[in-house]
């Protein structure tokens, strides 16, 4: 038999007597011919029994907050809680009736039983007492409701012991009248039977209060009974944190935040812990790690789901501080999509100031909390989560572990759902791993970033780039260096010694068509990494701070890694700063400055793409690794792009690439032209041919405001002759 058992056997015992003690004193006020429908204290008496009461103990209080027993010299007495019911799911218990000899209407009325236990089982109603503060009148009128639900017979005897058929139900007058020390002031808003919502007081229309009918809560009928579960009022709003392994990194912030909590004083509430970051995850299982520290379960609360009026918010705040007396519970606020301005942040700030207890707040940025803890959580460092990798993929990762580190910023939950789904679809085939771990983890990257950037499927490779061979080099340099960062900032110690410059960014620029967005696709597609061009016109807007707002969702989605950020047209986003003459000029730099520290603290490859350099802010500039030059192609670059547009399965005749490389065009306007006489060509049924790329290549003159020479053009024609 458990601990449980036996201690459950005595408070039903401890139940059995006091309630047949209360039938006692009903059956005698019912055979009272003048039961007093009000405390017999004279006025004088019950102004000393109000000065003399217990006050109501605030939720995070130095005797009956669990925290701050913690922390005290001697352990409390032995708690509900060590009954296994903790949880949410224990099995429910049918209500008793509990069935003692009638005693006769004459008998004396006995004391309740004393709250006192024989040092090993203290009764759950006791325990709700100390917690919640209440006096011995309190905690017999509380008793004397649940009765309601426990005794069939109650209903009965409190209707005559009122002298009146129409109130089976007790009153605030009927427990002045049956029970020992009333107390007027157990009526107050502010003492905890109302307070803390232990009883519903049902009073209609202009019904006085002392009338009333009153019924125990659920909640708390199922406590006294040894039932010790989270309020249902609670449970669609809660979810548990599940317990987690931290990683070294991690278990430092853990216990610093531990180091802190501990050395506040006993009876002085517990400061909110703001955790800081953009990776929800990893702020989680430390907050569940401390929780677990104070033998405590943390539940997460998001921020949208507080009642927006105060009086809901409020019902939501007693429950909730209720629940925490009664459980072990720390509270993970996650407000880390709440914006500062906005009504929902409002609501937060508001429950913060009140909730008291062990309280975590989910944030991406420091708010202002009155004596608030803060820390910065980061997800696992590369070294850390290499180092899961391997022990998930064992002996068969071969480099794997190293690559997918270096490429990918996972938190452990992450990895462990990535490397789990590659071994069981892999089934053994250590070939077929590495591919399947490599789209396994591009396949989690992907779901933030479609939804803000549009990805572009890269189809190019170096063979399709007619680059001079420096700018060549250049790229294949940029390319080393992202596939090499983990060896050299973790293997080589560079991430230790550096707090900036780790991010690797690129700025392309040159005219339209000379081979930018080819460039980048050639970058994604020897690294395996996914390519995302950033719209503009869904990340800039008119209104303050949604510009900055947009851009933040874009990086932090950005941050798992597996993904390479194009800004086309960067000279729109990333301009020169201005002297600031009024509001604009003020919000539009702070615009460019957000954007230079997300560029610089961004994990990921970022490529800005320009035909305006001279536009851009040199701070951007600087920040820069690369800068390669596109320059207008030379005759050489012309004819090898000219030799290499078509498609092996196009149908195409006898072409003189030496004279069309003599046309003064961009890569991107050859392939226009490449394209727009292929469907010339498939119209007309003939393949193509010199006389419709030179038509093609009219049109695209046209297009571009180019003057149209043509003794050029026949000159031209003469090497294809007409079809």
């Amino acid at each position: 038999m458990n601990d449980y058992a036996p201690w459950l056997q005595a408070n039903d015992q401890y139940l059995a007597t006091a309630l047949a003690d209360l039938r006692v004193r009903l059956q005698r006020a019912a055979q009272s011919p003048d039961a007093p429908a009000a405390p017999p204290a004279a006025a004088a008496a019950a102004t000393t029994l109000m000065e003399s009461a217990p006050a109501v103990r605030a939720p995070n209080g130095p005797k009956h907050s669990w925290f701050a027993r913690m922390f005290a010299a001697s352990p409390p007495r032995a708690p509900l809680a060590s009954a296994p019911a903790t949880t949410i799911d224990t099995p429910p218990v049918a209500p008793i009736v509990v069935e003692v000899p009638d005693s006769g209407a004459a008998a004396a009325a006995a004391p309740l039983p004393d709250d006192a236990d024989d040092g090993k089982h203290t009764p759950a109603l006791a325990v709700l007492a100390d917690r919640l503060g209440l006096s011995t009148f309190e905690r017999d009128l509380l008793l004397l409701c649940i009765g309601m639900e426990l005794d069939t017979r109650f209903p009965a005897l409190c209707a005559q012991a009122q002298h009146d058929p129409s109130r089976p139900y007790p009153t605030f007058a009927l427990a002045f009248a049956v029970l020992d020390a009333p107390s007027w002031d157990a009526l107050s808003p502010q003492r905890p039977l109302r307070y803390w919502r232990l009883l519903e007081i049902h009073q209609p229309g202009a019904q006085p209060l002392i009338g009333a009918a009153l019924a125990a809560d659920e909640r708390v009928v199922t406590f006294v009974k040894g039932m010790n579960y989270l309020d249902d009022r609670l449970t669609p709003l809660l979810t548990a944190l599940a317990p987690a392994t931290l990683p070294p990194s991690q278990q430092a912030v853990a216990d610093r935040l531990l180091d802190n909590l501990r050395h506040v004083l006993p009876g002085e509430p517990l400061p909110p812990v703001q955790l800081l970051g953009s990776d929800s995850v990893s702020k989680q299982a430390i907050a569940q790690a401390v929780a677990a520290a104070f033998g405590a379960q943390a539940y997460r609360l998001s921020a949208e789901l507080l009642p927006a009026a105060v009086a809901e918010q409020e019902t939501l705040l007693r429950l909730w501080q209720r629940e925490s007396q009664l459980l072990p519970l720390a509270l993970y606020l996650d407000a880390g999509e709440v914006e500062h301005g906005d009504a929902v942040a409002a609501g937060v700030r508001r429950f913060l100031a009140r909730t008291g207890g062990l309280v975590f707040v989910d944030v991406r940025e420091p708010w202002a909390v009155a004596q608030g803890l803060s820390v910065d959580v980061a997800r696992p460092t590369a070294v850390e989560q290499r180092a899961l990798w391997q022990r998930l993929l064992g002996d068969a990762a071969g480099a794997q572990p190293r690559q997918l580190a270096g490429h990918f910023d996972f938190n452990f939950d992450r990895i462990e759902q990535v490397a789990r789904g590659a071994l069981a679809a892999a089934e053994g085939n250590s070939a077929a791993l590495a591919q399947t771990l490599w789209h396994g983890a591009l396949a989690h990257t992907r779901p933030a970033l479609d939804q803000l950037a549009q990805r572009i499927e890269p189809k190019a490779g170096w063979d399709d780039l007619k680059l001079p061979d420096g700018e060549k080099n250049l790229l294949h340099q940029i390319a080393d260096q992202v596939a090499g960062r983990s060896t050299v900032y973790d293997d080589w110690g560079f991430r230790a010694r550096m707090n900036r410059g780790l991010s690797i960014s690129a700025l392309f620029t040159g005219e339209s068509g000379t081979g930018k967005t080819m460039a980048a696709e050639v970058l994604a597609r020897e690294l395996g990494l996914s390519l995302y061009r950033i719209d503009l016109s869904a990340v800039v807007s008119k209104y303050i701070g949604e510009t900055e707002k947009n851009l933040r969702k874009l990086f932090d989605a950005a941050e798992g890694g597996g993904a390479i950020l194009f800004f086309d047209e960067a000279d729109a986003l990333f301009g020169k700063r201005s002297e600031v003459k009024d509001s604009h000029d003020r919000y539009a730099n702070i615009e460019v400055n957000y954007l230079l520290q997300r560029l610089e603290s961004f994990g990921g490859l970022a490529i800005l793409a320009t035909n305006m350099k001279g536009a851009l802010d040199t701070a951007f500039l600087r920040r820069l690794r690369f800068v390669v030059n596109f320059p207008f192609p030379g005759v050489a670059e012309r004819r090898a792009i000219w030799a290499s547009v078509f498609p092996a399965q196009a149908s195409v005749g006898a072409l003189d690439f030496d004279r069309l490389a003599r046309l003064p065009l961009t890569g991107g306007s050859i392939q226009g032209i490449a394209l727009n006489a292929a469907f010339m060509a498939a119209k007309a049924g003939v393949q193509i041919g010199m006389p419709l790329l030179l038509d093609a290549v009219r049109g695209e003159y046209r297009k571009l405001d180019k003057p149209v020479n043509e003794a050029d053009f026949r000159w031209l024609e003469s090497a294809g002759g007409k079809p």
